[in-house]
């Protein structure tokens, strides 16, 4: 048996081939979709995701998130969150892969970049949410973080609302200055705003920041927000960091993504179960239950399950068999003889063992 895997020029190419727009369309739609079925008790919801948390050079976390769909695939994003990663690396914040199993035999089947897929996924589960919650006709977009996630959230939810402003705020002077560019193709005005300013003149507000432990809030409790806003809370996502005042919370609807794991590190950990709304898979079950919260305060607690990123996987590798995308390579052992596992695959050539190098000649001289 052999793996499908999708190198980031494959994952480009998908990009390219349907156009961001579509594609986020249909991320989006297959989130509603996928998150309906768990809420009328067709899907099962993911398990809580586990992981490491580091302190030491660079404050972080690593983390495992599985999705089983019984009788056919497993699916599992690695993930790490490392804030440090894009001045100090010229990495990303978050880094990850996704690997898809059959649930049978456990054989790996499928292996892809987890970064977009990430964003993009994220920023979906969003704007499926705020189309249940926020009012129709929103217009002023809020951004309390303008790192690589704000691009998703502003495009996700450009797709489902009219809206005709943007403001941001970050506390990273570079970050701010720059989304103007790298949100370009939304085709909205960006203007940079002081958090006071967003939460009185905002109808949504996304915050998404890697602000640390301990440190928050990022979104001030004013008795100027609009009594209609509605929140996507996006950056709790570790025990200790939330982002959103808890006088806030308190007097708003909130809605987490997975109760279990909102209520261990999402804006959620301050609450208690009863003091939450009915959670997202539940509304997009029965969006007339998100009808009475029309109008009032909401927030969207939203930490991220696999369930999310195995209905991403699926558009992406939809998209890639429509374009024969990827390769396959025959990453496991599987020997002729399964219960010997020395019956290996002959190598196309021999190759010198490392501790054997010394051994050969050396090479002749070029003339």
């Amino acid at each position: 048996m052999e793996t499908w895997v999708l190198s980031r020029h494959d994952v480009a190419e998908v990009v390219a081939a349907v156009g961001r727009d579509a594609l986020m369309r249909r991320i989006i739609d297959r989130l509603a979709q996928g998150f309906a079925e768990v809420g009328r008790g067709e899907r099962e919801l993911s398990p809580p995701r586990g992981g490491f948390e580091r302190t030491h050079p660079a404050p972080g976390i690593w983390e495992w998130m599985p999705h089983r769909t019984p009788g056919k695939t497993i699916t599992l994003k690695t993930v790490g969150y490392s804030p440090a990663n894009p001045a100090r690396f010229n990495l990303p914040t978050i880094v990850g892969t996704v690997a898809r199993y059959d649930d049978t035999t456990g054989a790996l089947t499928a292996l892809m970049d987890g970064v977009l897929l990430t964003a993009l996924r994220t920023g979906a589960a969003s704007a499926v949410a705020s189309r249940l919650l926020a009012r129709p006709d929103s217009r002023t977009l809020g951004l309390i973080g303008t790192g690589a996630q704000a691009v998703t959230q502003l495009h996700a939810l450009s797709l489902v609302f009219p809206l005709q402003r943007v403001l941001v705020w970050d506390s990273e002077r570079a970050h701010r200055d720059s989304f103007a560019r790298r949100a370009a193709f939304t085709g909205l005005p960006v203007e940079i705003a002081p958090p006071h300013t967003i939460a009185a003149q905002a109808d949504i507000i996304t915050t998404a920041t890697s602000v640390p432990q301990g440190h928050g809030p990022v979104l001030p409790d004013t008795d100027h927000i609009r009594p209609h806003l509605h929140i996507n809370a996006v950056g709790a996502d570790l025990v200790g960091k939330t982002e959103l005042p808890l006088s806030l919370l308190r007097r708003a609807h909130v809605h987490p993504d997975h109760l279990q794991q909102a209520l261990h590190e999402g804006e959620c950990q301050r609450l208690s179960a009863h003091e939450t709304a009915p959670a997202l898979p539940d509304l997009c079950a029965d969006p007339q239950a998100a009808t009475p919260h029309h109008g009032a305060l909401t927030v969207f607690d939203s930490t991220g399950f696999a369930l999310q990123d195995d209905l991403a996987m699926e558009v992406f590798l939809d998209v890639a068999a429509e374009r024969d995308l990827g390769i396959r390579l025959p990453i496991e052992h599987h020997p002729a003889d399964a219960l010997d596992p020395y019956a290996l695959t002959p190598p196309h050539r021999a190759r010198p063992r490392p501790r054997d190098r010394h051994l050969l000649p050396a090479p002749a001289p070029a003339h």
